[in-house]
């Protein structure tokens, strides 16, 4: 339990309203947990998912929609930032249950991600990076509209 009090604190933060500053605000408290090497291997696994998740959708937000203002930036930045923040309380929830509920649990997570694309990236090498590694705790796509994943998670029916 340990692990899930370092990882709420982690994925907790006070956010700033302003323009790219939740954005700013996740990605250092990000990169200040990766560069900690006392921090748990867990929490860097899932820090870095997000680094990458951020680094590759300010890429992509300049490259195919440079227009689009700072704030869904921040939008998604902070969606992102509450899916894996829903993503590790239920995973700590079901840490000692059935491996069948483990099992549809982590799918609901990687279908809400895969099935909610934000810029319909053709490169799925890239974008599926994560999603298709077996060893990964974030089998997420990086291609995601956090916010309707977000939506799709916390709107699931079982």
């Amino acid at each position: 339990m340990k692990v899930a009090a370092s990882l709420a604190m982690a994925l907790t933060l006070s956010l700033p309203a302003g323009a790219q500053e939740i954005y700013n605000k996740i990605k250092t408290n990000t990169e200040n947990i990766l560069s900690d090497d006392t921090s748990n291997s867990v929490i860097r696994g899932i820090c870095q998912f997000k680094k990458d998740a951020l680094d590759y959708m300010l890429i992509k937000m300049r490259e195919e929609k440079p227009d689009t203002s700072t704030t869904v930036l921040d939008e998604q930045a902070l969606a992102l930032n509450q899916f894996m923040a829903e993503y590790i309380n239920r995973l700590t929830r079901l840490h000692n249950a059935d491996k069948n509920l483990q099992v549809k649990m982590l799918q609901l997570f990687m279908d809400a991600s895969y099935s909610n694309p934000f810029f319909h990236d053709t490169d799925k090498e890239l974008t599926l990076g994560y999603y298709n590694d077996e060893k990964s705790l974030t089998r997420f796509s990086l291609d995601t509209d956090w916010r309707k994943a977000l939506s799709a998670v916390l709107n699931h029916k079982d």
